[in-house]
């Protein structure tokens, strides 16, 4: 395993997290624990969670697996606060009440007094921005958590947070989560210049694509059986139905697949490999519905790409994002003059 600083911040974590949305709906917690101890066995330290996954129960397992194990002192733990939590209309967002029952709450399941990182789990065009990057400021003061992050938000909410922050002087963010993989690669066009222009470090969610990226998926055929899409094939962006129609995200899986054939390797190591290299990122979060499929993952933790299999990657993966505001020949030329 590999280890970077946790975004412009003086803590360590390995080059890829182990995501826990699995655990207590697709994953028991006899099947979690498991997980957990081989990460740890391999030098994996960052372990994602949030209070809405399966309701709280990713948090007690979790929790659960602290209290027992001799790991922890070298556990860097991650939660998230923002979505619903109860049926009252303050049971979600970003507002200082909602967050500090939230965060008190996540710390109960977890069985701890504090978090490494605490992120707010997505956008809210309801409460103030001032609120609630406060409250993190105050989260941190008060120990309860030694860093705050975002998941989910775009180029401009990032770079409005960050503004904020600075000029109140409170704690920086030191990272981003957000989903980012061969098929899904917008985010450069403006999030990861913001986080780079920023110091954030990202930490993808979703790096296999929702399963396509690991060449389980016929185009032909629509997935039936024990996989997210065989139980909804429909499902949000990974949808078989629009996904399978789609060329470029052919050329993606084919492309991965030579590679991996040709490494002798599986096309989820391959597809990995390129997503840990990205600028900006600190660690790719793995989610995995048993031990195979972690144990798979895991043994990408030391893989890199050549040169000539990236660029293979990158450009059957180009999103063809517009030359403008983005590029263009007009952007070009004047960088060149620059340049000269």
């Amino acid at each position: 395993m590999e280890y970077r600083t946790l975004g412009n911040s003086g803590t360590v974590v390995s080059t890829y997290a182990l995501g826990t949305m699995t655990f207590g709906n697709e994953t028991d917690e006899a099947g979690a624990h498991e997980q957990l101890d081989r990460y740890v066995e391999v030098g994996g330290t960052l372990i994602d969670t949030a209070d809405v996954y399966t309701a709280g129960a990713s948090e007690e397992i979790v929790g659960h697996w602290l209290a027992k194990s001799s790991a922890r002192d070298n556990v860097v733990l991650a939660t998230k606060g923002r979505f619903s939590t109860g049926d009252g209309p303050n049971d979600l967002g970003t507002s200082r009440r909602h967050l500090r029952r939230a965060l008190d709450a996540s710390l109960t399941r977890l069985g701890v007094d504090h978090v490494d990182l605490y992120q707010l789990h997505a956008w809210d065009p309801i409460t103030p921005l001032q609120e609630t990057l406060s409250f993190l400021e105050d989260a941190i003061r008060d120990g309860k958590i030694a860093y705050g992050g975002l998941s989910n938000f775009t180029g401009w909410q990032l770079q409005k947070a960050c503004d904020l922050i600075d000029r109140h002087g409170w704690s920086p963010l030191v990272t981003l989560q957000p989903q980012y993989n061969l098929l899904v690669r917008e985010i450069e066009w403006e999030i990861v210049p913001a986080s780079l222009e920023n110091k954030l470090g990202l930490l993808p969610w979703s790096p296999l694509g929702g399963g396509w990226l690991t060449g389980k998926y016929s185009f032909d055929e629509e997935p039936t059986g024990a996989t997210r899409l065989g139980e909804d094939p429909n499902r949000g962006v990974e949808s078989w139905h629009r996904r399978s129609k789609n060329q470029r995200v052919r050329d993606v899986v084919e492309a991965v697949r030579t590679i991996a054939e040709a490494r002798g390797i599986s096309m989820a190591q391959i597809a990995l490999a390129w997503l840990v290299d990205r600028p900006a990122i600190t660690s790719v979060i793995l989610g995995a519905r048993t031990m195979t499929q972690l144990d798979d993952n895991l043994a990408a933790a030391d893989l890199h790409l050549t040169d000539d299999e990236r660029t293979t990657l990158d450009e059957a993966s180009d999103p063809g994002a517009a030359d403008y505001p983005y590029g263009g020949p007009g952007v070009a030329q004047r960088d060149r003059a620059i340049e000269g």
